[in-house]
């Protein structure tokens, strides 16, 4: 926020927009909504709080219960939210996660922008994904997110593979509503099949990661084998913004991939949020400019 004093900006009337998520102290958001904030004149002010699964239901409760206007919800707690809030968007309803909350007067609407934000953040680098083949390692709720929206702009066939863990099973899910409500070919695949993991990355126009690799405490760990995987001409997406440039990002480069990090996403995620709290437009290229 500049060098403005705190006391500059917060008052008694300004209302309080939050991140609740764990580790999060890494976050840009604070920085992206704050300076927005400032640059229209609005009396809010952006905050992350450390909070894990454990402490979810009561972090919820209170800030409904302190008339918070809404927050932002990052990992591990975007499918565990949905469970303590009054209502979903549709979107969110198909996804199960949420990684936006609106309080009005006590009301809690959850929704999930991440995957607007993936998809407007290809726009913006210039790639045309309408009727392309994609491939998405992950199936949390940004992952979730992703592949809902890719599916419902005109991704011509998605590809999906996960780790037999716990979301594995949604990620099944995920796949039925889609080939139900869609016309993309969809299909999952286990992570350790690594002769498919290479056919179907062979065959796709655009891979993104949304996974947490590469992230604190995982910095030099790439879901993918090696970079043998990849090939020129394709298209790597990272959801990953901190680190700028992850392992991944960096064999998808020698490779000669068009390659790019989390930030846009991170970016047009907070975007549709910052309206759905203000009933403004976030001042991107401004924004762009400070963080880019």
């Amino acid at each position: 926020m500049g060098k403005i004093a705190i006391t500059e900006r917060v008052t008694g009337h300004t209302e309080l927009i939050g991140l609740i998520a764990y580790p999060i102290r890494h976050s840009m958001s604070p920085t992206m909504h704050n300076e927005a904030f400032k640059k229209l004149g609005l009396d809010y002010v952006y905050v992350c709080f450390e909070v894990d699964n454990s402490t979810l239901k009561d972090t919820v409760q209170g800030l409904r219960a302190m008339k918070v206007r809404g927050w932002n919800v990052s990992m591990p707690n975007k499918v565990a939210i949905t469970q303590y809030l009054d209502n979903l968007s549709p979107v969110s309803q198909i996804v199960g996660a949420c990684n936006t909350v609106v309080n009005d007067n006590g009301i809690l609407t959850g929704t999930i922008t991440d995957g607007t934000g993936a998809m407007q953040s290809l726009s913006e680098e210039g790639v045309d994904y309408v009727g392309k083949k994609m491939t998405v390692i992950g199936a949390g709720g940004a992952a979730t997110a992703i592949e809902v929206q890719a599916a419902l702009d005109g991704v011509r066939e998605l590809t999906i593979f996960n780790v037999k863990d716990k979301f594995f099973e949604n990620a099944q899910e995920t796949v039925k509503k889609l080939r139900e409500r869609t016309s993309c070919i969809v299909n999952l695949y286990d992570l350790a099949d690594h002769a498919k993991l290479k056919e179907e990355l062979d065959s796709s126009d655009i891979y993104i990661d949304a996974t947490s690799c590469g992230m604190k405490p995982l910095e030099n760990v790439v879901a993918i084998p090696d970079k043998s995987y990849l090939h020129k001409g394709l298209v790597v997406m990272d959801t990953v913004y901190a680190p700028r440039e992850t392992e991944l990002m960096r064999w998808a480069s020698e490779v000669g991939c068009h390659t790019f990090n989390g930030l846009g996403m991170m970016l047009w995620q907070g975007a549709a949020a910052f309206k759905l709290w203000t009933g403004k437009e976030m001042p991107t290229d401004y924004i762009k400019d400070i963080l880019f």
